[in-house]
């Protein structure tokens, strides 16, 4: 994987950040690097260490060792002129049921110092209309689903204008919809030049939402970088399906493949046949023939070719052969 972004144009910065509970070692020297405008995963399964980072990231709880950069500066140290730069969701929000959305909001709001009265009520207004609560600000939180609550939990983070925006498992427990809602949400918020920095466990939200991402198993940084890097680009394979499997193995192999076959029931074959065809995939490297001369070659040879795919590596893969174990890739 490739190596940690230089430090300029950073909207976090970590090195050699650990964290231990008596003998437990939680978080293991981690140095992450998160460009300042990204949407930046921060992905790994649950308990390997990624709330107890964000926790130190927002000085929630002290690091045993190592060091911490936001916004360009240093953390703890800094925390009175960063942390009002930044907002959080971490662990899931929490609000008087009692009271309505916007009555918390304007609570949360009055207590911080930094937030100007004169404009809190258009502030509370603007930041329930940009993640779609505008029609509920009224209602009382115990009546929000699961999913409201969460895009209440993020309209306290843009309650001011912030310039780093930290979510920690922010569709945590939401269905489909409730999911839908806030993952477009979070794409929605570097519109205005904001970072965000989200931990999940969940592969399709952040292929689905984010720029780059980090990868932590066991508390140890094991991969970043962007997106693709992560999928490893240039990791292919092709897919052929044909019911003349020995003949279409011996043609891969003449072309320098290493073509691999399993077998399976023919869609060509006729109501009723027994036809069986086969599958056979090959790892495509750089200096594969090009896809159209492989299929030229195939039908030239009398290759019955009943589909023929070209395949990316998937985050699934690489983060299986990164970590020796798997990640929840839908909900």
């Amino acid at each position: 994987m490739s190596p940690a972004p230089q430090a300029t144009g950073l909207a976090i910065e970590t090195h050699g950040l650990s964290k231990r509970f008596g003998k437990q070692l939680a978080v293991d020297g981690v140095d992450v690097a998160v460009p300042a405008g990204s949407v930046f995963g921060f992905l790994g399964p649950n308990g390997s260490g990624k709330t107890t980072t964000i926790r130190m990231l927002l000085g929630l709880a002290t690091a045993s060792s190592g060091s911490i950069k936001m916004l360009g500066q240093d953390m703890p140290a800094c925390w009175q002129t960063v942390l009002p730069r930044v907002g959080a969701l971490v662990e899931g929000p929490g609000f008087y049921p009692f009271l309505s959305g916007a009555a918390n909001l304007i609570r949360l709001d009055s207590a911080d110092r930094h937030a100007s009265p004169a404009s809190r009520a258009d502030r509370v207004e603007q930041a329930l209309y940009r993640v779609g609560l505008g029609h509920a600000a009224g209602k009382k939180v115990r009546a929000y689903s699961l999913g409201m609550k969460q895009r209440l939990g993020i309209a306290n983070a843009l309650l001011s204008p912030r310039e780093l925006l930290i979510l920690d498992e922010p569709t945590n427990g939401l269905d489909p919809q409730g999911t839908r809602e806030v993952r477009t949400l979070v794409r929605s918020l570097t519109a205005g030049g904001s970072t965000v920095f989200v931990s999940s466990h969940l592969l399709a939200e952040i292929e689905q939402i984010c720029t780059h991402a980090a990868v932590l198993s066991q508390g140890r940084l094991v991969a970043q970088g962007t997106i693709n890097e992560l999928r490893g680009v240039g990791g292919r394979r092709l897919l052929l399906h044909t019911p003349d499997g020995d003949a279409a193995h011996r043609v891969l192999e003449r072309l320098g493949l290493r073509p691999q076959s399993q077998k399976a029931a023919d869609p060509g074959a006729e109501r009723g046949g027994t036809m069986i065809a086969s599958v056979i995939s090959s790892v495509i490297s750089a200096d594969s023939p090009d896809l159209d001369v492989i299929v030229a070659e195939l039908v030239h040879s009398g290759i019955r070719v009943r589909s023929f795919t070209e395949e990316h590596s998937s985050l699934e893969d690489r983060f299986v052969a990164l970590t020796g174990e798997g990640f929840d890739s839908a909900r």
